[in-house]
């Protein structure tokens, strides 16, 4: 279950990094709501999973996920840009969170 835990947080950090940027768009009470709730709701799930997982451990998957998650949503949603080697270095990024699940 910690681990469950620790990809929501992820993800939740993902909606939070939305928000970032609907705020910088256009600031409402919508935008910040997505803003606070995803990032709080991140925080939570991240201690949650800290409970099972070593410190180290969860807090790199955490911003794994995060990193990921943001660069895959700038990459659909907001025109940035998808050349190769910026793939490949977010598949990097993937296989690190992975070898440390396996290692946990």
């Amino acid at each position: 279950m910690t681990w469950v835990s620790l990809i929501f947080a992820g993800l939740f950090e993902v909606v939070g990094v939305m928000g970032i940027s609907q705020v910088n768009q256009r600031p409402s009470l919508r935008s910040w709501a997505v803003l606070l709730g995803g990032f709080s709701l991140s925080f939570i799930l991240l201690s949650i999973a800290m409970n099972g997982i070593p410190m180290g451990t969860a807090y790199a998957v955490w911003t794994g996920i995060g990193t990921v998650g943001s660069a895959l949503v700038g990459m659909l949603f907001y025109g940035e840009p998808k050349d190769a080697l910026r793939l490949v270095f977010i598949g990097l990024v993937i296989v690190s969170v992975a070898g440390l699940k396996l290692l946990a």
